[in-house]
């Protein structure tokens, strides 16, 4: 497993942009496929996006398509979430989430989970 550790997070406006960082541990990075997701208060945790771990493909929900990048650094063992356009809705706490070998989508299938970072959107 690798250890994860997320960045960035914090108070912006609608419409703005905030990019959030997610640091691994350990010399297998690049083995593994990776993805953000988030938690709203009272809301079940749910899928943002997901980069395959050659950083080739890349997967969004429908509710940030178009608005958030995901990207990876496999030599700096960093993954990004390239937030724009921000909604009063994508307000929640953000995880950064790691999965060896294929991609996912399902938060079941990651093994390592980092702490979290907020981010709040204000109308």
């Amino acid at each position: 497993q690798v250890q994860l550790v997320e960045s960035g997070g914090g108070l912006v406006q609608a419409g703005g942009s905030l990019g959030l960082s997610c640091a691994a541990s350990g010399r297998t990075f690049s083995s593994y496929a990776m993805g953000w997701f988030r938690q709203a208060p009272g809301k079940e945790r749910e899928f943002v996006a997901a980069i395959s771990y050659t950083g080739r493909s890349t997967y969004y929900a429908d509710s940030v398509k178009g608005r958030f990048t995901i990207s990876r650094n496999n030599a700096r063992n960093t993954v990004y979430l390239q937030m724009n356009s921000l909604k009063p809705e994508d307000t929640a706490v953000y995880y950064c989430a790691a999965r060896a070998g294929t991609t996912a989508t399902q938060a079941s299938l990651f093994e390592s989970w980092g702490q979290g970072t907020q981010v709040t959107v204000s109308s």
